[in-house]
């Protein structure tokens, strides 16, 4: 019965798509308050960044990358980290990989993911190491043959490349040091695992059964050691687009699930993946069916589809801007979070992808909080004052508690003409993810009433603190002049609101 009950269901979900896509051809869909909206940022090969080996030229060009994904409101990068057996940090056992300097081994001057973490984190942005696990690169490269040599038995030719043996279980042991190590390093947001499955070329001597645990048994080791150090940092992967065969949809013989032994909508099942980001790179009913898929297996975690804008590009597929725009409309119906790939295609605006993302995206999003995580939101801020000036306002704001254990806050800021501000609007969320306890807006000459909360490590938010010091649901008429003049009839000082609880 229960089977039963979820094939209805999808189908009437794909039915309410269908409906709604018909409705939305050319139309976005209204922008949410939470959404994941992401890029994958490669570096291998210098495809996405970078494009020099001059350490002050990469830090710029990065500098402008973020920059403009900020314009367009991304607030999720995930930059690759661990290439094939070579990283873009230092690294006791893997060398640096060659895209940084040109060469293996040779030291860029400085850590990449520190400084990509470090501007993230300026803009608001989470940042997610991206860390390739199985492969490691072709047979005779420089990491490969460095693994090799460490672990003679380990690495496995398959083609023409080199691979970790999934069923060894040094390979998870490996993996989940590697990852513990990262993670205990660097103030990152989130683990990403790409390439966390069997290779499409590797000969499957075992039943698919036990091929699946052991994928799974990778990805278990990993969560232990990265959630024995920071609990909150997310564990994703990046899955096959299609998880599997639907009833009346076929994968083509290219799945997650039967194919690579990929049992990613498990991981979500068991709590192993806090989130998936599957490379959905296809279109028409390769897409939508599968889609709806992921999300009616969701299990109350995020799933931000990867879209293939670099299929617009002339030298690939060439396919028009509203297949992708169609697809970025239905995932948003859909509550599912959306991810680029690859960042260079998006920010080189090809076939209009960037102007149109800029437009669908029209306010920023708070990342959605993670599932079931047991934690209390942290405490509202007890103390918000508002300094009147002729062309800003200057807002400071103190004493929010994290309730979490991670203790570590940020910060989110509303704004409206109206009070009192509603929190739920993303019209009115001007700044998130701040770190500082303080922000100065261009009021423009508007009477502008704002509204502070605070956000933990899991993105749990806590309730707003509003400039007027009232509680959220009382409506009282406002002195315009304390807002317009600075000053209130009691008073020939500049106003400041304060709320203390």
């Amino acid at each position: 019965m229960q089977q039963i009950f979820i094939k209805s269901n999808i189908l009437k979900t794909i039915i309410r798509i269908i409906l709604f896509f018909l409705l939305v051809q050319t139309a976005s869909a209204e922008s949410p308050k939470h959404e994941i909206r992401a890029v994958w940022l490669t570096t291998i090969q210098g495809l996405d960044w970078p494009h020099s080996h001059s350490a002050s030229r990469q830090k710029q060009e990065l500098i402008s990358i973020l920059d403009q994904l900020q314009r367009a409101n991304i607030n999720t990068i995930l930059f690759q980290t661990r290439v094939r057996a070579t990283t873009v940090f230092p690294h006791d056992s893997e060398p640096w990989d060659a895209c940084l300097t040109g060469q293996t081994g040779r030291s860029p001057g400085y850590d990449v993911l520190q400084f990509c973490i470090d501007e993230c984190h300026k803009r608001g942005m989470e940042c997610h190491a991206w860390i390739v696990t199985i492969p490691v690169g072709k047979w005779n490269t420089d990491g490969c043959k460095l693994m090799r040599q460490r672990f003679p038995k380990l690495i496995v030719k398959s083609g023409e490349e080199g691979y970790m043996n999934p069923e060894m279980p040094q390979t998870g042991d490996y993996i989940a040091r590697f990852c513990r190590e990262v993670t205990r390093r660097y103030d990152i947001d989130g683990i990403h695992l790409d390439y966390i499955r069997y290779p499409e070329t590797w000969k499957l001597k075992v039943s698919r059964e036990q091929g699946r645990r052991n994928i799974t048994d990778i990805v278990r080791k990993i969560h232990h050691a990265v959630k024995a150090e920071k609990p909150w940092v997310k564990l994703s992967c990046s899955p096959v687009g299609k998880y599997d065969d639907l009833s009346r949809f076929r994968s083509g013989g290219w799945n997650a699930n039967t194919a690579v032994c990929q049992d990613a909508q498990g991981w979500l099942r068991d709590g192993l993946m806090d989130a998936l980001f599957p490379m959905m790179y296809f279109q028409g009913n390769n897409f939508y069916p599968f889609a709806v898929d992921w999300q009616e297996h969701s299990y109350g975690r995020q799933v931000a589809a990867g879209l293939a804008v670099y299929m617009l590009h002339p030298k690939e597929r060439n396919w028009s801007l509203d297949v992708i725009s169609r697809e970025m409309n239905v995932l948003r119906n859909l509550n599912m979070g959306i991810t680029f790939f690859r960042s260079k295609f998006l920010t080189d605006n090809v076939k209009g992808i960037y102007s149109f993302t800029k437009d669908f995206n029209r306010t920023p999003a708070l990342i959605p909080p993670t599932s079931q995580t047991g934690k209390r939101a942290p405490s509202a801020v007890t103390t918000l004052r508002v300094t009147r000036g002729k062309t800003t306002d200057k807002l400071v704001w103190q004493g929010a508690r994290d309730n979490s254990g991670a203790d570590y806050l940020l910060y989110n800021i509303y704004a409206s003409e109206s009070w009192p501000v509603d929190t739920k609007n993303p019209e009115n969320l001007i700044a998130s993810r701040l770190r500082a306890q303080q922000l100065t807006v261009p009021h423009k000459g508007r009477g502008l009433h704002y509204a502070v909360t605070a956000s933990d490590r899991y993105n749990q938010e806590s309730t707003p603190v509003m400039s007027e010091g009232k509680p959220l649901g009382k409506r009282k008429p406002i002195d315009f002049r304390q807002l317009i003049l600075g000053k209130s009839p009691n008073s020939t000082n500049k106003q400041i609101f304060e709320r203390k609880r």
